[in-house]
């Protein structure tokens, strides 16, 4: 046994939503600890390094501490450096590089063991595990090989060679507009007709005149069928037609989805549709109870429909729960304009 001590209530998770589970506790007067699989935050540390959010910056804030930007929307520099110093300032307790591998319950107490080997013991656990970290494989010949990503991170690795991005979401509108402006010979695949709905309002006119003046090459109604070492093959949807597209690399930027198998080791029942866990919607139990699911892992496959904005308040209402106070209602999900 790594930790002999009993917490109070173990987090499992350092994102966003993770540490606001442990701003709570502290504040309630509960012991807690905090594991997170790689760096603090690691979800945001992957993100895109320009990348910036959806919310505005007082709507991604923690623990009732200001986020003060010089613009709007924080960027991922920004906001490393704010949830950094977030958990500074509650001095949270965390262990990081810990992937949890299990949880089980025996009588009142729960046993947390990490890939590592390591076991700590908790009263209740939350799993705050997000989905960043599980990209959507589309199960295609040559997925596999090291040119192709499921990850974005910066521009120029890229330059004056030919790149497909498969997907029309945010991810893969931000690394097309660019890719597109630094010297990249870009081809945008996509399944459905256009891009998606849920594309960041400001980037809908750049990434539109740009495909209409040919910067960015679009191929929708369209399906990658096989990768290979440096071509794709592309099957429209709708006349049968193949095409061989040039591909130095390839961006796979389809989205993610939380870990279900980690949530099923757990005891977690999901939705065998949507992989979302069940869960009692006011104070995000489990059908283990003193199990908790908090923030975007409570997404199933629809991760477009929780974020850090709502997903934070999930952390009060939990501890609420813990604690045996009045529960804090959790705003509902307001159609992102």
């Amino acid at each position: 046994m790594e930790n002999e001590q009993l917490y109070d209530v173990l987090i499992v998770g350092g994102g966003p939503c993770g540490l606001a589970a442990g701003i709570e506790a502290q504040k309630a007067g509960l012991s807690h600890l905090i594991l997170e699989m790689g760096s603090l935050t690691e979800s945001i540390r992957q993100y895109p390094r320009r990348m910036r959010f959806f919310s505005t910056a007082e709507n991604i804030e923690i623990g009732g501490l200001p986020f003060p930007i010089s613009g709007v929307k924080a960027g991922r520099d920004e906001a490393l450096q704010y949830y950094r110093k977030v958990a500074a300032y509650y001095k949270l307790n965390f262990k990081l590089f810990q992937k949890v591998d299990t949880v089980t319950k025996e009588g009142d107490v729960f046993t947390v063991t990490t890939a590592m080997g390591d076991s700590f013991l908790a009263r209740k656990v939350i799993m705050a595990t997000g989905y960043f970290t599980r990209p959507r494989w589309l199960g295609i010949p040559g997925e596999e090989q090291d040119h192709v990503s499921h990850y974005y991170d910066e521009p120029f690795k890229y330059s004056f060679t030919n790149v497909v991005i498969i997907g029309a979401s945010n991810s893969a509108v931000e690394a097309a507009l660019e890719l597109y402006r630094h010297d990249v010979n870009i081809t945008v695949v996509h399944r459905g007709e256009d891009f998606r709905s849920t594309v960041k309002y400001w980037l809908v006119p750049d990434v539109k005149n740009r495909v209409k003046e040919g910067k960015i090459k679009t191929m929708f109604d369209s399906v990658v069928t096989a990768i290979g070492t440096d071509t794709v093959t592309v099957n429209n949807l709708k006349t049968g037609d193949e095409t061989q597209l040039p591909a130095d690399f390839v961006l796979v930027l389809t989205g993610y989805i939380p870990d279900a198998d980690l949530l099923r080791r757990c005891g977690i029942e999901l939705d065998p549709d949507t992989q979302v866990p069940v869960y009692n919607k006011e104070t995000f139990e489990t059908t283990v109870p003193g199990l908790y699911v908090c923030g975007t892992v409570m997404a199933g496959i629809h991760t477009e429909k929780v974020f850090i904005e709502n997903g934070r308040e999930h952390a009060q209402a939990i501890i609420d729960h813990i604690v045996g106070r009045e529960i804090h209602q959790v705003k509902e999900l307001i159609q992102r304009i």
